[in-house]
């Protein structure tokens, strides 16, 4: 079992390298959301004058993007469902404290 101290900069690192996976990610998910936004204007553009096979070929492409952005963003989801998991797991009172708070925070805002 390892141990962490509050001064043990191996945690810190680990946690700075995984803080930049899920930053990467996220970036190369909103490149990629902006780029299928500008194919999907150039398509509408265009879409007059196309053939039905180039509309296909097309609709394929797209639905070939779609489905990447999704497997990407899965795997961010389940990155964080990790990252969140091991830190419960790390810290439980810690983890217990913040719930706590959360919900009296949320318990007071719907009752107003």
């Amino acid at each position: 079992m390892e141990t962490n101290y509050p001064g043990d900069l191996s945690s810190a690192i680990e946690m700075e390298d995984e803080n930049q996976y899920g930053t990467q990610s996220g970036a190369g998910l909103r490149s990629e959301l902006a780029d299928l936004k500008k194919d999907l204007d150039a398509l509408l553009a265009k879409a007059g004058t196309l053939t039905d096979r180039e509309l296909r070929e097309a609709r394929n492409r797209i639905f070939a993007k779609v489905g990447d952005m999704s497997t990407t963003a899965r795997e961010q989801l389940n990155y964080g469902v990790d990252i969140t998991a091991d830190y419960v797991k790390e810290r439980p009172l810690q983890s217990m404290a913040i719930a706590l708070g959360v919900g009296l925070l949320l318990g007071i805002a719907t009752r107003r």
